[in-house]
């Protein structure tokens, strides 16, 4: 074996081939695109360089708000377009300065922007300027405001329905006494509106707003009058723009039955149901202007499908598994009710000299047929064919499933149904035919703030595998449980801490009975890195390597962004298999590294180097992993 494992992952690129597409994206690079419209944008005939400088009269954070809110500050290192473009910019600048000043309760203060030592609002825009020109960005905040009287005409009755609970508009800092910001008067009205509506008034509005300032004693005055309107239902729901889709399934798959009560929850739940078809670029809910003298509130679904096919390719390459080339093609919307096949196909192993048997193949196809007796739940059909040569075991076999899953909240799903599996297993303990029908089932939680790039938030999963094995007459069960948490701090989430915990025990026959592909065994990328992919099993203390009953494993990882696109990791990860028993920590398997990670808009491309810190004969001396996201 070679001192190192190098293991190289381009993830699939999907394409979704249209006769108009003029520009080709991976990794937030945008290929054969037309410069022509941000070449023209680019050419500034009359350039009009500046210097600026900024001067706040008031220490404190005021400074930071005035240089935040400046485009004069923000585009300073560009010259403007023209006299007249940097006019036009300084005397935005007075609007931006202003309102961020009252967004910190400052509303006494005075702005001065002077351009080559005179006011912007008294420059004509054809004023010649100097070649740079000196801009001053004066600023005197003046004190600082405080509500002094507050208060909400026609507030919201108090509900004891957790499900329409608004937070009181005090949550916020509307109340005497608080720092009178601008922003905090329209998260008030925000919630006070919110209220109304999560009791049914769809069309609750500001009435009024007065707001009244002090400037004598440095407070702020301000009523806010609601009118809440007429209490709602769901009217009758209008769908426009399926081509091939089926509009009653349409306005079915939303959920939202004419005549139930007004919930802008449930129109928010409509929406993601929608999403989660993935057979439209854009799918609107459009409230009519008025509800009816009825108290229906109709509404307007507009939608627009996608194409009817996807095709992806990808490959893989290391130095121990080879080159791997995989590719799929999905079908959407088969028969007008969002239904979906996907066929995946992938040939690995091919090293040269060439040697088709050392191949592995994996061949399978995937259907699925969304809102299968609720809009939340999908009939999902699978079958797959496959041939692989891992490191303790050689696996020949054909899997079919057949179940539900169902989405319970944006956090909560399950999926549950039957399997059946024919295989051939290849080991130390020789060739052996497996035969097994069972069941399966799974509960998955997931509270994390982001899937691809986590910094808060956790994941858990539970899943459990009943099944019966013919060709030796055991039953059997497989239970696996994981766990995932993470912890941002510092400014935007700079640092985070990420944990991982996976555990897993099969209950059966002696492990020679069991098929390979039931135990467990540990090692490589979303494992214990700096091992081998499937190395981690049991001794049988002849050298020769088994899987187990039981599997524990964990990780642990310090990610810091160093730049905006650039970051660096460390982390530890630690498992074990075992027979019968769990083993003591003296047969931990440790492994730990580095990484760094580039930050794209598809998600961190990720470069990890591990050794492992127990290494036994047969381990490599390290292993770099490549990949897309996170390693969890």
């Amino acid at each position: 074996m070679s001192l190192g494992a190098l293991g190289i992952a381009l993830p699939l690129a999907s394409v979704a081939w249209t006769p108009q597409a003029s520009a080709f994206e991976i990794f937030g690079i945008k290929l054969f695109e037309d410069q022509s419209d941000k070449d023209a944008d680019a050419v500034i005939a009359d350039p009009q360089p500046y210097t600026v400088d900024v001067s706040v009269t008031q220490i404190g954070s005021a400074e930071a708000t005035v240089r935040n809110a400046s485009a004069l500050v923000a585009d300073a290192g560009e010259p403007a377009s023209g006299a007249a473009g940097l006019l036009a910019k300084a005397r935005g600048d007075y609007r931006r300065i202003l309102a961020a000043l009252y967004n910190e309760g400052y509303y006494g203060g005075s702005i001065s922007i002077r351009v080559g030592g005179v006011e912007a609002s008294s420059l004509a825009p054809d004023v010649n300027l100097p070649d740079p020109v000196a801009v001053a960005i004066v600023v005197t905040p003046g004190p600082l405001f405080k509500f002094n009287r507050v208060q909400v005409v026609n507030q919201a009755p108090t509900t004891n329905d957790p499900n329409d609970f608004v937070e009181p508009v005090s949550s916020v800092g509307y109340g005497s006494g608080e720092i009178a910001r601008s922003s905090v008067v329209l998260k008030a009205e925000q919630l006070a509106l919110e209220a109304w509506r999560q009791q049914g008034y769809a069309k609750a509005e500001i009435a009024n707003r007065e707001v009244v300032a002090d400037h004598a004693n440095s407070t702020v005055d301000v009523t806010i009058t609601v009118n809440p309107g007429a209490k709602a239902a769901f009217g009758d729901i209008v769908v426009s723009g399926t081509e091939n889709m089926d509009a009653d399934f349409v306005r079915w798959e939303t959920g939202i039955v004419p005549g139930q009560e007004y919930d802008p929850d449930d129109v928010t739940l409509a929406q993601k149901r929608l999403d989660r078809l993935e057979v439209f670029s854009a799918a609107r809910l459009q409230a009519a202007d008025a509800i009816g003298s009825n108290g229906l509130l109709p509404y307007n679904l507009i939608v627009q499908e996608l194409p009817g096919r996807r095709f992806g390719v990808g490959a893989t390459y290391s130095t121990i598994d080879g080159l791997g080339i995989e590719g799929f093609h999905l079908w959407r919307n088969l028969f007008g009710h969002a239904e979906r096949l996907r066929l995946d196909a992938k040939i690995a192993s091919i090293a040269f000299p060439i040697d088709t048997e050392e191949f592995d193949y994996q061949f399978g196809g995937t259907f699925t047929k969304p809102g299968v007796f609720t809009p939340d739940t999908d009939l999902v059909a699978s079958i797959s064919a496959e041939r692989t040569l891992y490191p303790t075991y050689t696996e020949t076999s054909i899997n079919g499933r057949l179940g539900l899953n169902h989405t319970l909240t944006d956090q909560i799903s399950f999926e549950g149904g039957v399997e059946y599996e024919r295989s051939r297993f290849d080991d130390v303990f020789g060739t052996r035919d497996f035969s097994l029908a069972g069941l399966y089932g799974g509960i998955t939680y997931d509270g994390r703030d982001d899937a691809v790039d986590p910094t808060s938030g956790i994941f858990a999963s539970a899943n459990v595998e009943p099944f019966y094995e013919f060709s030796y007459g055991n039953p059997a069960a497989r239970l696996v449980l994981e766990g995932r948490t993470y912890f941002g701090f510092g400014d935007n989430n700079q640092f985070v801490l990420a944990g991982r915990l996976k555990a897993g025990a099969l209950i059966g026959p002696e492990l020679s009975e069991i098929p390979p592909d039931k135990l467990f065994f540990a090692g490589g990328g979303g494992s214990v890195r700096g091992y081998g992919f499937k190395s981690i099993g049991v001794d049988d203390g002849n050298g020769n390597v088994t899987g187990g009953r039981y599997l524990l494993e964990g990780s642990l990882e310090a990610r810091a962004k160093v730049t905006k696109d650039i970051g660096v990791v460390g982390f530890i990860d630690g498992g074990y298999v075992a027979a019968d028993r769990f083993p003591g920590l003296e047969d931990l398997k440790l492994g730990a590294g580095i990484g760094v990670r580039y930050y794209t808009g598809l998600g961190p491309l990720r470069a990890d180097i591990a050794i492992p810190l127990n290494k036994r004969p047969g381990d490599p001396d390290y292993a770099i992993y490549v990949g897309i996201g996170q390693s969890f």
